[in-house]
Protein backbone atom coordinates (compact mmCIF):
# COMPACT_ATOMS: atom_id res chain seq x y z
CA UNK A 1 0.00 0.00 0.00
CA UNK A 2 2.59 2.25 0.03
CA UNK A 3 2.17 3.30 3.58
CA UNK A 4 3.14 1.85 7.17
CA UNK A 5 -0.73 1.14 8.08
CA UNK A 6 -1.27 1.43 11.90
CA UNK A 7 -4.32 -0.99 12.07
CA UNK A 8 -6.25 1.01 14.90
CA UNK A 9 -8.64 3.61 15.52
CA UNK A 10 -6.95 6.88 14.88
CA UNK A 11 -7.58 8.18 18.44
CA UNK A 12 -4.68 10.90 18.61
CA UNK A 13 -7.06 12.76 15.51
CA UNK A 14 -10.59 12.18 16.85
CA UNK A 15 -9.82 13.20 20.26
CA UNK A 16 -10.45 16.73 21.26
CA UNK A 17 -7.49 19.94 21.05
CA UNK A 18 -9.24 21.37 17.67
CA UNK A 19 -9.16 24.69 20.03
CA UNK A 20 -8.44 27.47 17.42
CA UNK A 21 -10.45 25.84 14.99
CA UNK A 22 -13.06 25.38 17.83
CA UNK A 23 -12.66 28.72 18.41
CA UNK A 24 -13.19 29.81 14.78
CA UNK A 25 -16.74 28.03 14.96
CA UNK A 26 -15.67 24.64 13.22
CA UNK A 27 -16.87 21.42 14.41
CA UNK A 28 -15.60 18.19 13.07
CA UNK A 29 -17.36 15.21 12.57
CA UNK A 30 -17.75 11.92 10.84
CA UNK A 31 -18.49 12.00 7.38
CA UNK A 32 -21.71 10.32 6.62
CA UNK A 33 -23.13 8.75 3.39
CA UNK A 34 -25.49 11.88 3.11
CA UNK A 35 -22.47 14.04 2.69
CA UNK A 36 -21.31 12.41 -0.85
CA UNK A 37 -23.29 15.33 -2.64
CA UNK A 38 -21.24 17.98 -0.70
CA UNK A 39 -18.14 16.07 -0.87
CA UNK A 40 -18.38 15.86 -4.39
CA UNK A 41 -19.35 19.77 -5.21
CA UNK A 42 -16.26 20.67 -2.49
CA UNK A 43 -14.29 18.19 -5.00
CA UNK A 44 -15.33 20.40 -8.13
CA UNK A 45 -14.49 23.48 -5.97
CA UNK A 46 -10.87 22.97 -5.70
CA UNK A 47 -11.07 22.02 -9.82
CA UNK A 48 -12.22 25.13 -10.97
CA UNK A 49 -9.90 27.17 -12.15
CA UNK A 50 -7.67 24.11 -14.00
CA UNK A 51 -11.01 23.04 -15.76
CA UNK A 52 -11.91 26.53 -16.95
CA UNK A 53 -9.05 25.83 -18.99
CA UNK A 54 -10.44 23.39 -21.46
CA UNK A 55 -13.27 23.78 -24.13
CA UNK A 56 -15.74 21.18 -22.14
CA UNK A 57 -19.03 22.49 -21.82
CA UNK A 58 -21.23 22.41 -18.62
CA UNK A 59 -22.44 19.00 -18.72
CA UNK A 60 -18.68 17.52 -19.98
CA UNK A 61 -16.88 19.19 -16.83
CA UNK A 62 -19.98 17.97 -14.48
CA UNK A 63 -20.00 14.33 -15.28
CA UNK A 64 -15.55 14.67 -15.51
CA UNK A 65 -15.73 15.96 -11.92
CA UNK A 66 -17.95 13.37 -10.77
CA UNK A 67 -15.96 10.58 -12.15
CA UNK A 68 -13.08 11.63 -10.51
CA UNK A 69 -15.16 12.54 -6.92
CA UNK A 70 -15.90 8.99 -7.03
CA UNK A 71 -12.12 7.71 -7.86
CA UNK A 72 -10.67 9.51 -5.77
CA UNK A 73 -12.92 8.68 -2.81
CA UNK A 74 -12.65 4.81 -3.80
CA UNK A 75 -8.71 5.27 -3.91
CA UNK A 76 -8.98 7.10 -0.31
CA UNK A 77 -10.88 4.57 1.38
CA UNK A 78 -8.40 1.78 -0.44
CA UNK A 79 -5.49 3.21 0.54
CA UNK A 80 -6.30 4.61 3.65
CA UNK A 81 -8.17 1.96 5.91
CA UNK A 82 -7.74 3.19 9.73
CA UNK A 83 -8.21 7.23 8.59
CA UNK A 84 -10.73 9.91 9.86
CA UNK A 85 -13.29 10.87 7.54
CA UNK A 86 -14.26 14.32 8.88
CA UNK A 87 -16.56 16.97 7.69
CA UNK A 88 -15.29 20.64 8.75
CA UNK A 89 -18.73 22.41 9.54
CA UNK A 90 -18.89 25.96 10.06
CA UNK A 91 -22.24 28.13 11.15
CA UNK A 92 -23.86 24.25 11.00
CA UNK A 93 -22.87 23.95 7.66
CA UNK A 94 -20.91 21.86 5.93
CA UNK A 95 -17.47 24.02 5.02
CA UNK A 96 -15.08 21.20 4.09
CA UNK A 97 -13.43 18.10 4.91
CA UNK A 98 -10.51 16.69 6.47
CA UNK A 99 -8.98 12.81 5.88
CA UNK A 100 -6.25 12.03 8.18
CA UNK A 101 -4.84 8.70 9.30
CA UNK A 102 -2.74 8.43 12.07
CA UNK A 103 0.71 6.41 11.56
CA UNK A 104 3.64 5.35 13.84
CA UNK A 105 5.40 8.74 12.91
CA UNK A 106 3.55 10.66 11.25
CA UNK A 107 -0.31 12.66 11.49
CA UNK A 108 -0.90 12.13 7.52
CA UNK A 109 -3.57 14.53 6.03
CA UNK A 110 -4.98 12.42 3.50
CA UNK A 111 -6.76 15.72 2.08
CA UNK A 112 -7.85 19.15 3.86
CA UNK A 113 -10.23 21.33 1.90
CA UNK A 114 -12.52 24.48 2.22
CA UNK A 115 -15.31 25.72 -0.30
CA UNK A 116 -14.36 28.67 -1.80
CA UNK A 117 -16.54 30.80 0.65
CA UNK A 118 -14.55 29.33 3.75
CA UNK A 119 -10.94 29.98 2.15
CA UNK A 120 -8.88 32.91 3.02
CA UNK A 121 -10.15 33.11 6.19
CA UNK A 122 -7.66 31.90 8.92
CA UNK A 123 -9.85 28.12 9.26
CA UNK A 124 -7.48 26.00 7.36
CA UNK A 125 -4.87 27.43 8.94
CA UNK A 126 -6.08 27.06 12.66
CA UNK A 127 -7.00 23.31 11.58
CA UNK A 128 -3.19 22.51 10.36
CA UNK A 129 -1.80 24.55 13.71
CA UNK A 130 -4.27 22.12 16.03
CA UNK A 131 -3.04 19.52 14.03
CA UNK A 132 0.72 20.19 14.49
CA UNK A 133 0.31 21.01 18.10
CA UNK A 134 -1.52 16.95 18.00
CA UNK A 135 1.97 15.63 16.90
CA UNK A 136 4.22 17.20 18.62
CA UNK A 137 2.49 16.28 21.81
CA UNK A 138 2.45 12.71 20.48
CA UNK A 139 6.20 13.44 19.25
CA UNK A 140 5.02 12.76 15.56
CA UNK A 141 5.25 14.49 12.14
CA UNK A 142 2.54 15.97 10.11
CA UNK A 143 3.16 14.74 6.16
CA UNK A 144 0.71 15.58 3.67
CA UNK A 145 0.97 15.94 -0.42
CA UNK A 146 0.25 19.42 -1.87
CA UNK A 147 0.06 20.16 -5.63
CA UNK A 148 2.64 22.05 -6.43
CA UNK A 149 0.13 24.87 -8.07
CA UNK A 150 -2.07 24.86 -4.97
CA UNK A 151 -2.28 28.72 -3.15
CA UNK A 152 -2.10 26.64 0.22
CA UNK A 153 1.37 25.84 -0.63
CA UNK A 154 2.38 29.08 0.34
CA UNK A 155 0.66 28.21 3.71
CA UNK A 156 2.23 25.46 4.16
CA UNK A 157 5.58 26.69 4.26
CA UNK A 158 5.01 29.95 6.33
CA UNK A 159 3.67 27.08 9.33
CA UNK A 160 7.01 25.07 8.87
CA UNK A 161 6.33 22.77 6.39
CA UNK A 162 9.52 21.58 4.47
CA UNK A 163 9.35 19.81 0.89
CA UNK A 164 11.20 16.29 1.54
CA UNK A 165 9.97 14.77 -1.75
CA UNK A 166 9.13 15.76 -5.12
CA UNK A 167 6.52 13.76 -6.53
CA UNK A 168 5.99 15.30 -9.87
CA UNK A 169 2.41 17.09 -9.89
CA UNK A 170 2.77 17.00 -5.95
CA UNK A 171 5.71 17.25 -3.59
CA UNK A 172 5.59 15.23 0.17
CA UNK A 173 5.61 17.89 2.47
CA UNK A 174 6.44 17.18 6.20
CA UNK A 175 6.19 19.65 9.71
CA UNK A 176 7.67 18.06 12.75
CA UNK A 177 9.22 19.32 16.36
CA UNK A 178 10.50 16.02 16.91
CA UNK A 179 13.80 16.34 17.82
CA UNK A 180 14.28 19.68 16.98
Amino acid sequence: MGHPSSSRTPEVVLAGGYARAEAMGIVLRPMTDADMGFLSALYASTREEELSQLPWDAAQKRDFLEMQFHAQHAHYQAHYPDAAWLVVEHGNQPAGRLYIEEWPSELRIIDIALMPAFRGRGLGAALLRDIMEKAETVRKAVGIHVEKANPAMRLYHRLGFRTIEDKGVYDLLRWSRVGA
